[in-house]
């Protein structure tokens, strides 16, 4: 039966913004699904000016051994992916606040804080120190939440060397400028690397618990999105590749706010009804937004967007579905954030979201096309 269903995840490949799949061991080799006609959508595009991938050479050139990983952010989700690619044999640098954490997770391979019962790879080591964690990196994955992310980069960005490329694991749209985390990175670390942006229906807990888990790395640079996913992919951990950056944005960032809604559905106790009504609803306005945008509907409908959306909604691992839960019990915004010990990213999302609505999209009454995220949005504010 697990056979199976992994089968199914793998065969997900086949959805037409999916150009690559590193997936589970019992696939005989690398599956390409690339559709070279999708290569013609935009032209300008279609091959990338200069690639900083580190993997992608010619096969007369074996790759600069060994690869390091360097993991910005020691919370669930960077601790999750610093055990994925510790897994693949991998070292990996994680890059925490303080050395006694550090310490905690050098001497017994646990977070003192987060996840405290999970124990991770041997091969992860933790420091404080930035020059130590990021001079020798070969990748940098960016585990940070997109609201502390910008205050966070200011403080490393001199210590990460010039063309590496960054992995970002963050989702959302920064409250202050209302930019994706695409623009933060571009405007913090320079246009002049490379960045690739992982998503999909992947709590962090399950990913170290060894659970099935499928997700996309989207980049404009796609020889750096292969690497990425040849590097990280294993039995249990499928990655697709992707150019639809916008699209993974979108989708990462619209289905938090989806989730508080339905959390706030389920705590009013509505019933399942009207859960499953408000959750496709909602879909529905990801991917009204994802098109006027730029994104492609394919994306929108695949992991990134409704499965992630999918997973956030009904998981009880979902801390945004949490959050709107108990907010839908009697708590305030304020109750619930004062309690949370972790970042439900969707509650500030939900805010930034309306304003860039506002801000980028043109048309009459607006609110009527989004009902939803307005809604929680207003709701959020006290309105």
């Amino acid at each position: 039966m697990r056979g199976v269903i992994l089968l199914l995840v793998t065969l997900m490949a086949s959805s037409p913004d999916v150009y690559n799949v590193a997936a589970f061991s019992f696939v005989p080799s690398r599956v390409s699904t690339r559709d070279d006609r999708s290569l013609l959508h935009n032209p300008r595009k279609s091959a990338p000016a200069k690639s900083h991938s580190i993997l992608s050479m010619k096969a007369t050139s074996p790759p600069p051994y060994p690869v390091r990983v360097t993991v910005m952010g020691g919370g669930n989700f960077g601790l999750a992916l610093a055990s994925v690619v510790a897994k693949r044999g991998v070292p990996v640098t994680l890059l925490v606040r303080t050395e006694e954490v550090a310490e905690e997770i050098n001497e017994n391979h646990r977070h003192p804080r987060y996840m405290t019962d999970i124990a991770l790879p041997r091969t992860v080591r933790a420091t404080a120190n930035k020059k130590t964690a990021l001079s020798d990196a070969t990748y940098i994955i960016h585990a940070v939440p997109v609201q502390y992310t910008r205050e966070y980069l200011a403080t490393v960005k001199d210590e990460i060397p010039a063309n590496v490329p960054i992995l970002s694991a963050s989702k959302g749209i920064e409250t202050s400028s209302l930019g994706f985390m695409a623009d933060i990175l571009k405007e913090c670390l320079g246009e002049d690397r490379s960045y690739a942006f992982l998503s999909g229906p992947s709590f962090a807990r399950e990913i170290c618990e060894g659970v099935a888990t499928a997700v996309v790395i989207a980049s404009e640079d796609l020889m750096l999105a292969d690497d990425l996913a040849e590097l990280m992919a294993g039995e249990d951990f499928a990655v697709f590749t992707s150019r639809d950056v916008i699209g993974v944005e979108v989708g990462g960032a619209v289905k938090n706010v989806i989730a508080i809604a339905a959390g706030m559905c389920e705590g009013l106790g509505l019933g399942t009804n009207a859960m499953s009504g408000l959750v496709t609803r909602g879909c529905g306005e990801m991917r009204r937004l994802g098109i006027y945008l730029g994104a492609r509907p394919s994306t929108i409908s695949g992991l990134s967007g409704v499965g992630d959306t999918f997973g956030t909604c009904f998981g009880p691992l979902s801390r945004n579905r949490q959050f709107g839960y108990r907010l839908g019990k009697g708590e305030t915004p304020e109750e619930i954030r004062a309690s949370m010990t972790e970042v439900a990213e969707g509650v500030d999302t939900s805010i930034a979201l309306v304003k860039m609505i506002k801000k980028r999209c043109k048309g009459y009454r607006l609110d009527l096309k989004y009902p939803i995220l307005f809604g929680v949005a207003e709701i959020i504010e006290g309105n």
